[in-house]
């Protein structure tokens, strides 16, 4: 997904503003412009049209790191979805955007309009999972994103991250912002550097194994330390069509 729907977290997944927000109309639109705003003023501008665009150069990237079943955690309009099942891969993307949802399921994708912290398919089964585009900022609390993520992977399975291109270790509440006066909902954000992500993938059992860049963008990927990995009684087999 982006760093917006996913960034939201919680677990109101089909709460109207998530129905008519403003990143719920630029998806619609396939286009921005469309922005993330923190109180004071700031703001980050989204990449709407790449997350409506097929999988390009960096993301292949990413997609030649997936193993096995994946689950993208806030897909999005559903682009990395699609490139994972042209491959082969068992994938499912989870957004707490209906129109997200929408989108990938029409690109050919499967997904469910859940967040991350609900109940999901397959938990300790999956192989891969992913937090791109911004999704380590998802509910605000990297930590906790991340010890989420870690119980929901089979032992010896991996996390693809991809950071912000500079060193930054940030919480905040933010706003989306169509440009045009528009305003979403407040929702708890973060952004995460490469140190910081070293720093929280620590505390939550994680080990980064390596880190690289591609068109700009930042990406690291995580192991799970021996004794984090270790579920008794659970298989590490794939997930089941029916989670």
């Amino acid at each position: 997904m982006t760093a917006v729907a996913a960034a939201r977290g919680g677990t109101a997944a089909s709460g109207p503003a998530w129905h008519d927000d403003p990143y719920a109309a630029a998806l619609r639109a396939g286009r921005g412009p469309l922005f993330l705003r923190r109180a004071d003023g700031w703001l980050l501008p989204l990449e709407v049209e790449r997350w409506c665009a097929d999988a390009d150069g960096a993301d292949g990237s990413v997609l030649a790191r997936c193993r096995g079943a994946v689950l993208d955690i806030g897909c999005g309009p559903g682009r990395l979805v699609a490139a994972l099942a042209e491959r082969g891969h068992r994938a499912l993307g989870v957004d707490v955007s209906p129109a997200a949802v929408k989108r990938t399921v029409r690109r050919g994708g499967t997904a469910l309009c859940r967040s991350v912290f609900d109940p999901l398919p397959g938990e300790r089964r999956w192989d891969t999972a992913l937090l791109v585009d911004g999704n380590i900022g998802i509910g605000g609390d990297p930590v906790a994103l991340l010890r989420r993520t870690a119980r929901l992977l089979a032992p010896g399975g991996r996390l693809v991250v991809e950071t912000a291109g500079v060193e930054v270790d940030e919480r905040c509440e933010v706003r989306l912002d169509d440009g045009r006066g528009g305003l979403g909902t407040p929702f708890p954000w973060a952004r995460v550097g490469p140190a910081a992500l070293r720093r929280h993938a620590g505390r939550a059992g994680w080990a980064v194994t390596g880190g690289w860049t591609a068109a700009g963008r930042c990406f690291a990927e995580l192991a799970l330390r021996p004794q984090e990995s270790r579920v008794p009684g659970v298989p590490g087999s794939r997930p089941s069509d029916g989670g």
